[in-house]
């Protein structure tokens, strides 16, 4: 059987990306092992109680993995929204939007019902895309 491990996501500064998903969102370092001989480190973060999936919290490559101009597209990118986007799901999106924001999160928008749930949105501070929500049930005959 193939499993999903971990998503990845373009960050400008680790160390701030780190303090983010650890002070912010509460969650784990998964892994955080450098490699000075690459000028490389590998950084996962995770949910707590979710160990089997993390998220990379990977530099944007800089020369000689790219060339200037690429990592300079991918940064500007990235900062844009453009890097992709993290869903996560929550029992209580009202609750946990108050959570989050008396952590310092800020948010694009409030919980707001959908039709698949209630849905609110966030930035990371390289600008990548979160999402939670609160998914609710519809009966079948609702679709």
């Amino acid at each position: 059987m193939i499993r999903i491990a971990h998503a990845q996501f373009w960050v400008h500064d680790q160390d701030e990306a780190l303090a983010f998903y650890t002070k912010k969102l509460g969650w784990e370092v998964r892994s955080d092992v450098s490699m000075a001989e690459w000028s490389f480190r590998w950084l996962i973060v995770g949910p707590p109680g979710q160990a089997e999936i993390g998220l990379v919290l990977m530099p944007v490559p800089r020369p000689p993995m790219f060339d200037a101009g690429t990592s300079e597209a991918l940064t500007d990118l990235v900062a844009k929204g453009a890097g992709g986007t993290l869903f996560l799901e929550t029992d209580d999106c009202r609750a946990a939007y108050d959570d989050l924001r008396a952590r310092g999160v800020v948010f694009n928008d409030p919980p707001t019902p959908q039709p698949y749930g209630i849905d609110t949105s966030f930035r990371d501070p390289s600008g990548n895309n979160i999402r939670l929500t609160q998914v609710l049930e519809f009966s079948p005959d609702r679709r």
